[in-house]
């Protein structure tokens, strides 16, 4: 009886049936189990880091949760294979391959994700960098801004200077026009009462006095007025404009005399104020007119002067 080169004699069967897998590729299949476990930890591992690092990225959160959950998806399913590599007796060198080769597809994807990731942390980095810049520009011109309405105010309050008076008593904060009257109305240090007085034969009330020009020099900036208070009339003559002009009136203290500075000389006016002290004083309710005389001629306008005594210049 002939026996066919393909069938294995009973010798043969025996001898192959107890050689049993090869050893090598049982360690050849540990190591590449290990090499998948190494290689998920390591993927796993850049995982955790890139979360905690963007997890401030608030803008980024959607693209990195995708991100994470893709590299996942592909360990998982590594993993899955993985098992099913194990269940199976005979592994091949070209299942081994294959499996190797997925493994290096694996971790070059994750690399590749990797540097993706670490571009788009530089670019938001970049842009927040940008925008912390643009902030810095606002703030500094609004410091500018800050610092130049400073130094508008300090020049505002250069021009309010103090004077000697006509009667060598130095004067209070100077105005000299009306922006500069309303910066001392704002500060408040004593009652300001602005006025425009054109020359003529009569007088016109100005706060608690009365004010008559007799004479206005324009080319020369003087003027010569009559200032009636306290049933007397002082004569200032010749007086120049942006000069305090200074008298006291009964009651009111020695260092706080009332002050008349014009700041502008007309053809036939003068434009300027009176300046009184804050608290008032017997003086100036003693100059005020009584409510009915008030009532019959309002303040800034002309008014009929009563009979005076004249009193010498001071």
């Amino acid at each position: 009886m002939s026996i066919s080169p393909n069938v294995p004699t009973p010798q043969e069967s025996y001898h192959y049936e107890s050689t049993g897998t090869p050893r090598w590729i049982a360690v050849l299949f540990g190591v590449l189990i290990a090499l998948m476990a190494v290689l998920g930890y390591a993927g796993y591992s850049t995982q955790t880091r890139l979360s905690q690092d963007l997890a401030k990225q608030q803008d980024q959160d959607k693209i990195l949760v995708a991100q994470l959950d893709q590299a996942n998806s592909r360990i998982a399913d590594l993993k899955s294979k993985m098992e099913i590599t194990t269940q199976r007796v005979g592994l091949t060198q070209s299942e081994l391959a294959q499996a190797k080769s997925r493994a290096e597809s694996i971790r070059k994807e994750q690399q590749t994700s990797d540097e993706k990731l670490t571009a788009q942390l530089s670019q938001v980095k970049q842009e927040s960098e940008e925008k912390i810049g643009a902030v810095a520009t606002e703030v500094g011109g609004a410091k500018k801004d800050i610092e130049a309405t400073k130094t508008d105010l300090e020049a505002t309050k250069g021009k309010l200077e103090r004077s000697l008076g006509d009667m060598n008593v130095m004067s209070g904060l100077i105005a000299r026009n009306h922006d500069d009257l309303d910066e001392l109305r704002r500060r408040g240090d004593r009652n300001y009462y602005e006025f425009t007085v054109q020359k003529a034969k009569t007088p016109q009330r100005v706060g608690p006095v009365q004010i008559n020009v007799s004479k206005v020099d324009q080319k020369k900036s003087k003027y010569t007025m009559v200032v009636f208070v306290d049933d007397r009339s002082i004569e200032k003559k010749d007086k120049t404009a942006g000069e305090p002009v200074q008298f006291y009136v009964k009651g009111a203290s020695r260092m706080a005399p009332y002050e008349i500075v014009v700041f502008d000389v007309g053809k036939n006016q003068i434009t300027g104020y009176l300046a009184t002290p804050k608290e008032g004083g017997p003086g100036a309710a003693a100059s005020a007119p009584a409510p009915a005389a008030a009532a019959q001629a309002p303040a800034a306008t002309p008014t009929t002067a009563p009979t005076l005594k004249q009193a010498g210049k001071p």
